[in-house]
């Protein structure tokens, strides 16, 4: 059950003044058991993000391209049956193509066509919300399942295969999404991938007339920054760890946790935010003025 959280108004604590937020706020993190990134900044233009980093030897290498080709190459008497059993679950629970194509933006600019198991209804006009929460589009039956598992990406490995993408990199965006022109192949993982893991369910905090404005100004930038930060330092073994985490899903949502509630603050008193973390499908002003009275965690967003 979803319930409303109240941001409380600034007047109505000293402590929130002494902590407001600038457009250039700033916060660290610590990104899949990676290094730190150096800075997080919710900004208020983002087309001024830049990939201005310059790629790791690793990121860069022909070595990681044979990494990639050997790895799906030798998960294919695994990967087989996989595409089948979904491909016929999706085919089952609804009308409508097996696979979902869409254009996405690669290496250099290129756009090229990613594939995903169709974990949405079909219609023929395609008209689904650009921002994805897990409340604002038609899944099918087996859509939200796909989804949580990640299950509907995987035929994205013949796109890696294709040399359109690789394992480890920045999430491709659709053209309106794209703040930048990314010099390395896009990937299935990543270091912003781990962190917004469960995007989906965090965005179904922020107002509906908001969500536009917040995706833009606050989720992509913060997302090619430390896809930046983690493509400039990357190696075989962070890589490789990236993967493992992948799959055992080891996401670490500390960042886009805490995103919205430090972005509701910036932009307005008394904004609410849907809240799903009370079980009881309560939440108290006071409950909100003792969170703010206690002491940050580390790598926490402060937003107040």
């Amino acid at each position: 059950m979803s319930t409303e959280s109240y941001i409380p108004k600034r007047s109505e604590s000293t402590r929130m003044n002494r902590y407001s937020l600038s457009s250039a706020s700033e916060v660290s993190d610590t990104i899949a058991g990676f290094q730190p990134v150096q800075k997080l900044r919710l900004v208020s233009d983002p087309s001024r993000i830049f990939f201005g980093k310059r790629l790791s030897p690793w990121s860069r290498s022909g070595a990681k391209r044979f990494f990639d080709c050997a790895c799906v190459l030798s998960m294919l008497p695994i990967l087989v049956p996989t595409f089948l059993l979904i491909g016929l679950a999706v085919r089952l629970t609804s009308s409508g193509p097996v696979l979902f194509l869409q254009k996405r933006m690669g290496r250099h600019g290129r756009e090229f066509t990613i594939l995903k198991f169709r974990t949405m209804i079909h219609t023929s006009d395609n008209t689904h919300h650009p921002v994805t929460t897990s409340r604002n589009q038609l899944f099918t039956p087996v859509g939200p399942f796909l989804r949580r598992w990640k299950l509907d990406e995987v035929p994205q490995l013949l796109n890696v295969l294709a040399g359109h993408m690789s394992l480890v990199g920045p999430r491709p965006k659709l053209p309106e999404h794209a703040i930048s022109s990314v010099p390395c192949r896009a990937g299935i993982t990543g270091a912003a991938t781990i962190a917004f893991a469960r995007e989906e369910s965090i965005l179904d905090r922020v107002p509906k007339s908001h969500l536009e404005s917040f995706y833009h100004s606050v989720v992509l930038p913060a997302k090619h920054q430390l896809d930046e930060e983690y493509m400039a330092n990357a190696t075989f073994l962070s890589d490789l760890k990236l993967i493992i985490d992948s799959v055992l899903r080891r996401w670490d949502s500390s960042i886009i946790e805490s995103l919205p509630t430090t972005w509701a603050f910036e932009h307005g008193d008394g904004l609410q935010l849907s809240s799903m973390t009370q079980p009881d499908g309560t939440f108290s002003h006071a409950a909100m003025l003792a969170q703010m009275d206690r002491p940050a965690s580390t790598g926490e967003v402060r937003a107040f």
